[in-house]
């Protein structure tokens, strides 16, 4: 026998003394067993077929320690931070070890829980959780459960979740556009790309060719959501061009909420009013009107506004008191 494989022999010794399978007299250094105990000691889960010799030779200690020893590894994984892939879960739950899949799943909701901004304690790790993940693999989530969650007020409608969820949106529908041709993919597009903070992304893609856009109602359309991205980026002149060029059909909501962001209230309200008259819901603009006020930066103007809305209707427009705060009132 070589130095090599007299070395080999030993360190087959100390590996059947350390993994309880020392009843194998075999010290052979071609030996599959000790093969396996070396990938053993490599902190390598044992293969099936691995599984099945240790059993043919009633080395069930091995096994139990192979099993351990692999499950402490993905836990010290864990810890530091990493993921576990889906073989390693699939082992996890394979070996009964769901203590240590429910481990890693805290660790990781706590790590997306950071980097999607969600610091309410009591959040349901089962909902969040599958949400987080999710969006992580850039799936779509079910609008009806976060339309629900929002109303709930379990999701902030800016917050990186919905950002997230908005932007995966815009996407999809971008993709649906390249896939299909069908143009009224565009304005939807659009819309989630500004609830997605990225107007730029919705001034992209609807810079078009409108000649070439024969269905005048998808023309108001896009022209009226490039208004709006326009109004986002507080660019109203060319907010105002867009309502203007799309006048014959249904831009007055949008012209409404433009001269509300140049503090000309009672010219919003004339082409709020033309809204209403062609079909809008009332809610609805005010729901604008309230959307306008919350986003404008200027204290003073957004306090004004507020001021401009309790005179007309002090019922109707009662949420506007919370605006009436004087920015002299904070110092």
């Amino acid at each position: 026998m070589s130095v090599k494989e007299l070395e080999q022999a030993r360190e087959f010794a100390d590996l059947k003394v350390k993994y309880k399978a020392s009843k194998i007299e075999d010290l052979s250094p071609f030996s599959h067993l000790y093969t396996l105990l070396k990938r053993l000691d490599s902190d390598n889960p044992l293969s099936e077929q691995d599984i099945n010799f240790l059993k043919k030779r009633q080395l069930l200690e091995t096994i139990a320690i192979a099993n351990e020893k692999y499950a402490f590894a993905l836990k010290s994984k864990v810890e530091s931070g990493e993921l576990l892939n889906e073989l390693e879960i699939d082992w996890l739950q394979n070996n009964g070890r769901e203590d240590l899949i429910i481990f890693a799943q805290q660790n990781h909701f706590a790590v997306l829980k950071r980097k999607y901004g969600l610091i309410d304690p009591s959040l349901p790790l089962e909902l969040f959780y599958a949400i987080m993940v999710r969006l992580e693999k850039k799936e779509r989530l079910d609008p009806k459960l976060v339309l629900q969650l929002m109303e709930e007020d379990l999701l902030s409608r800016g917050g990186k979740i919905a950002l997230a969820y908005y932007r995966l949106e815009a996407e999809f529908y971008e993709q649906e556009l390249g896939r299909t041709g069908h143009k009224w993919h565009i304005p939807t597009a659009s819309g989630y790309w500004r609830k997605a903070n990225e107007p730029e992304q919705a001034l992209k893609l609807t810079n078009l060719d409108l000649n070439k856009v024969n269905d005048s109602n998808l023309k108001s359309a896009i022209l009226v959501t490039r208004g709006a991205a326009f109004r986002d980026i507080e660019k109203l002149d060319d907010a105002e061009i867009c309502a203007k060029k799309a006048m014959e059909y249904q831009p007055y909501t949008l012209m409404g909420a433009i001269c509300y962001d140049k503090y000309e209230y009672e010219e919003g309200d004339y082409w709020f009013g033309q809204a209403i008259q062609r079909g809008a819901e009332i809610e609805d603009i005010d729901a604008e009107r309230k959307r306008v006020i919350r986003s404008t930066k200027n204290e003073q103007k957004r306090h004004e506004a507020a001021e401009y809305l309790l005179k007309k209707d002090p019922e109707r427009y009662a949420w506007a008191k919370a605006y009436l705060k004087n920015p002299k009132d904070k110092m």
